[in-house]
């Protein structure tokens, strides 16, 4: 995911594409279709094709969209789980690209929600991160929302208050020693109180 990120990064224009119903325009192959079979009070059916919730429905999208976009993907086009991004350093170079991600798009039917579209824009969110010209942010809805914690009061909060601090991690040099302070206090019946984490909130705000 890094890789992606830093690489999307740093472009002169970016096009930002969500797939529609992303894992639902991969059609099941006719064997496989019957394993995914369910009852109701009417009958038995079986997706036509690949439902949300497999294992490795993830992979799979993957792979089928490394397949549509190969000999542009990791160099013009960057996918995941259904994000599409088009880069390019100019305005030219970028319409050419995006005109033959189209093309593809419409030879094998894959379909894009139109309000979450971008065309070539200078920033835009990508992979829950803000990318732009000039490098990588954090999504400033992202930090709303961490600022917004209260302070974990028992191991359970403490685990997920740890958790939305570590979405910053990249951002923040030496986040990780910070961090280890609470490392005891997640041992369950462990009582510590909020002074470390009152201290750690406000060094992330700042």
């Amino acid at each position: 995911m890094d890789i992606l990120i830093d690489s999307t990064s740093g472009q002169g224009l970016l096009s930002f594409m969500d797939g529609f119903s992303g894992y639902n325009q991969i059609k099941m192959s006719p064997k496989d279709a019957e394993k995914t079979a369910f009852q109701t009070p009417y009958r038995n059916f079986y997706y036509a094709v690949m439902p949300f919730g497999l294992k490795n429905a993830g992979a799979t999208y993957q792979r089928a969209m490394t397949a549509v976009f190969h000999d542009m993907m990791g160099k013009e086009v960057e996918d995941y789980v259904g994000g599409l991004v088009v880069k390019s350093k100019n305005r030219g170079s970028h319409q050419e690209v995006l005109r033959k991600v189209l093309e593809w798009c419409r030879l094998y039917g894959l379909k894009m929600i139109p309000k979450k579209c971008a065309f070539e824009v200078s920033s835009d969110k990508f992979l829950w991160f803000q990318v732009h010209q000039c490098g990588i942010v954090v999504d400033p809805e992202k930090t709303k929302t961490i600022n917004s914690l209260a302070l974990p009061r028992n191991p359970k909060e403490l685990r997920s208050f740890m958790g939305r601090l570590s979405y910053i991690r990249p951002f923040i040099s030496g986040l990780v020693a910070m961090m280890s302070v609470f490392t005891p206090s997640r041992r369950p019946n462990h009582m510590y109180g909020a002074k470390n984490a009152k201290k750690l909130t406000s060094k992330c705000n700042n």
